[in-house]
């Protein structure tokens, strides 16, 4: 397995690490203090081809790899972890679950706009009651005819109240049985569907996170992705791609706070010398380096096996799994080397810090991951 960037991804890197330079770092603690969702933003990132960064050319995408995809996620996740996860959820989740699992028509009629994010996307499978026991939902969906009524809430949804359209897995079955859901495509301005609750949190304030509710909502089955009863399958197949993309996520913020304390421990000085220079400093950002190579490696393995279209369960899970501890480790301890200037908001260490906890949690908590990867191995 070589790992070594290509050429292309190298490029493809500059330019995230320009743009977020460019259009986000100036705003970035504004959006985190109100929550504001730059919606203006993503759709630069669109005509970039940073929304579409897998979808092949054909539906107007820019038909990357996934080294290219966590190359760009990692560069805007080093300037901002929240406009990183709106980033990733697009990609993966929404587009990625029609790119993966739509027929033709499905694709041609969504993928153009949502590559270009002339059309935000969201994806529902969370629920109040369901998080990681998702076999449990209670959103369901009902045939009538050629219609389906969905009813039920999904929350913790990223985009929930801006996302121009949504995948969302409903309860087509009976509870706790086999293939009982099933995936939809639902636009916004459907009847019956509308934005809930937005969250406030800790972190990554600047990525909206809200409810999504459906109160006898009513879609043609042409809107329905794949079979009946294949829904949580799929969702279970998209999340295998988008843990890959929290991965990176973590990484970049891990790689911004990392960044941030090297340069900091190299210009404050205490007692007539820089406080790299303290074994105590020194060895912290040692152990913070090494977290970050093997985390890359994590990445780019399961990368590799996702381009080969090669079995990567256990590897996208080890990944998000180590990256994202790593993130909140590498976080903590640049607080720490900031000192009293880690805790206040004209430093950058305290966002980092703030931002990196969601990445244990966000697509499978960390827990989760590790039931996934013991599944695996003991097959």
């Amino acid at each position: 397995m070589n790992f070594s960037n290509n050429e292309i991804t190298q490029q493809v890197a500059h330019s995230a690490r320009d743009f977020a330079l460019q259009y986000i770092k100036p705003g970035m603690m504004k959006w985190d203090e109100s929550q504001e969702f730059p919606i203006s933003v993503f759709k630069e990132m669109g005509k970039m081809g940073f929304m579409g960064v897998l979808v092949p050319e054909k539906y107007g995408g820019a038909g990357l790899s996934y080294f290219e995809y966590s190359a760009v996620i990692q560069e805007i996740a080093k300037v901002c972890g929240s406009i990183g996860l709106s980033l990733a959820a697009h990609n993966s989740l929404c587009t990625g679950h029609i790119l993966s699992f739509g027929n033709e028509a499905q694709k041609q009629k969504y993928l153009p706009k949502l590559a270009t994010c002339e059309w935000l996307g969201a994806w529902g499978l969370t629920e109040p009651n369901t998080g990681s026991d998702a076999g449990n939902m209670k959103t369901t969906a009902v045939q009538q005819g050629d219609h389906w009524v969905l009813n039920g809430t999904k929350n913790f949804i990223t985009h929930g109240k801006s996302g121009d359209v949504a995948v969302v897995i409903c309860r087509t079955g009976d509870p706790r049985t086999k293939d009982n859901a099933t995936a939809f495509i639902v636009e916004r301005g459907t009847a019956g569907f509308s934005g809930g609750k937005k969250e406030d949190k800790l972190g990554m304030r600047a990525s909206e996170t809200a409810e999504m509710i459906f109160d006898n909502c009513k879609i043609p089955d042409a809107n329905r992705l794949g079979e009946i009863g294949e829904g949580f399958k799929q969702a279970m197949k998209v999340l295998d791609g988008g843990r890959i993309s929290i991965a990176a996520l973590a990484l970049g913020i891990a790689k911004g706070a990392y960044e941030a304390a090297l340069q900091y421990a190299k210009e404050r000085h205490q007692f007539d010398k820089p406080i790299a220079e303290f074994q105590g400093i020194s060895f912290k950002l040692a152990d913070m380096a090494t977290k970050i190579e093997g985390a890359e490696l994590l990445i780019n393995q399961a990368c590799d096996l996702k381009i080969k279209d090669l079995p990567m369960t256990k590897e996208a899970a080890m990944a998000k799994y180590y990256a994202s501890e790593v993130s909140v480790e590498v976080s903590t301890d640049a607080v720490q080397i900031f000192g009293g200037y880690g805790y206040i908001k004209d430093f950058p260490a305290e966002k980092y810090y703030r931002d990196s906890k969601l990445c244990t949690i966000g697509e499978g908590t960390s827990e989760i991951q590790k039931l996934v990867i013991s599944r695996e191995i003991l097959k």
